[in-house]
């Protein structure tokens, strides 16, 4: 154990998982990769959990950081704040969300806290539907609606939630079902839950589910939910804090794959736009926005110096068209993966889309959850020099990868290299 470690696990809480048999301690990183303390070079294919989204180190972001932090670091949401306008000028724009409104924050868990915040108050319900193996967030009400009990602390909660069906296509009762049948019967369902209870505030929904594995319901599943949740007003939340900002390749937002009735009420997001700055927010239909009638305001969401990173940072994956990156690239690194899982008898599934990518692993001749596997895939992989993330439903299965959108051909070659070695060395 090194001195760190120890030191680490001296004043950090039990639960505070770290990675790895003998866990990393990241120094410094460049484009796509990072260094550890012993000097060892590693293929980010990670990204600190989907957040180092263009680039380690990305000169344009580091400058205007430095330039910022230079002129004042903190002010508040009591003072007009220049780079926060900017920022939600151009978020809104992108947003899809008419008359919208944004509301920032340190983060993704407080991002939808505050998603929750306005849903219920706007419809003086405390009820919320959440989709089955879903994950929103480490907050008490944040706890109280995610739908995977690795990331469900306790089961109290300021809510009553209701679970739907549908967040995972290739497990679950309906699995068997063609995508149209699937759909149908995931409405039937939700149909069904609403003729058994009060009228709920929102559903909160990932497009794209993160920490439950990378799993997605097929296109339009949503926007036929949607005209359930219009005939009883029921609000839309799409939780984009993993899937926003172009990370699926073909759209810029994850609700954009189901968008045949139009944008969701409330999009939340983080993680990425800050590329490792600390940001989070809100975007909602000024009505649904302005519904709090008590003083509401951020110390630290809003922050001059985060704003500015995630000003330069959308500049540059708008100018540097990196949704079309992780289209291609992606596209090229699922196909490669889709080959080496076909040679590997562990391998159940290669599911996602642009540069968010499961690989779902079970015993040998079984459709059982193998988290044996996963860990030591983990562990080999970070061994061949190559850093990649674990999650999925009841057991944490699934290989996550979710790299840089600036990755390029040649790296998504040699991680895919990597990986297939790796899991070659689990059998």
């Amino acid at each position: 154990m090194s001195g760190l470690h120890h030191r680490h696990l001296a004043v950090s809480p039990d639960w505070l998982a770290l990675y790895y048999r003998h866990p990393l301690e990241i120094t410094h990183g460049e484009g796509r990769h990072v260094w550890d303390a012993d000097g060892n070079r590693y293929l980010d294919f990670f990204g600190g959990i989907l957040t180092t989204m263009t680039a380690h180190a990305l000169p344009e972001v580091t400058k205007a950081v430095s330039e910022q932090a230079g002129r004042i670091i903190h002010s508040s949401t009591l003072y007009l704040n220049r780079p926060m306008v900017e920022l939600a000028e151009r978020i809104v724009t992108l947003s899809g969300i008419p008359d919208a409104r944004v509301f920032f924050t340190t983060s993704g868990t407080e991002a939808n806290d505050t998603a929750l915040l306005l849903a219920t108050t706007y419809r003086r319900s405390n009820q919320i539907l959440a989709m089955r193996n879903s994950y929103h967030g480490r907050s008490f009400s944040a706890v109280s609606i995610t739908g995977n009990n690795a990331w469900s602390p306790t089961s109290l909660s300021p809510l009553q939630t209701l679970y739907v069906h549908g967040g995972v296509r290739s497990r679950g009762p309906y699995a068997h079902l063609g995508d149209g049948e699937f759909i149908a019967a995931c409405v039937a369902d939700l149909e069904d839950l609403l003729g058994h209870t009060r009228s709920p505030a929102a559903l909160i929904a990932e497009p794209i589910q993160g920490v439950g594995g990378f799993t997605s319901p097929p296109d339009g599943l949503y926007a036929a939910f949607r005209e359930v949740l219009n005939r009883h007003g029921i609000l839309w939340i799409s939780d984009e804090v993993q899937t926003g900002w172009g990370r699926s390749g073909e759209h810029f937002w994850g609700w954009q794959a189901h968008g045949r009735n139009g944008p969701p009420d409330i999009l939340t997001f983080a993680k990425g736009i800050g590329n490792g700055m600390s940001i989070g927010g809100v975007v909602a239909r000024a009505d649904v926005m302005n519904c709090l009638d008590a003083n509401s305001i951020s110390t630290f969401g809003g922050s001059p110096v985060t704003m500015a990173a995630g000003l330069a940072n959308l500049s540059y994956l708008l100018e540097h068209d990196l949704q079309g990156n992780a289209r291609r690239v992606g596209g090229l690194l699922i196909e490669r993966l889709r080959a080496i899982g076909a040679a590997s008898e562990c391998v159940r599934e290669v599911r996602g889309r642009g540069l968010m990518i499961g690989i779902e692993l079970v015993k040998p001749g079984t459709d059982e959850a193998n988290p044996e596997a996963a860990a030591a895939v983990l562990e080999a992989a970070r061994e061949g020099g190559l850093l990649i993330g674990k999650g999925g439903g009841h057991d944490t299965s699934v290989l996550r990868i979710a790299p840089p959108l600036s990755l390029s051909i040649p790296e998504a070659e040699e991680g895919a290299g990597i990986l297939a070695e790796a899991l070659r060395s689990v059998g």
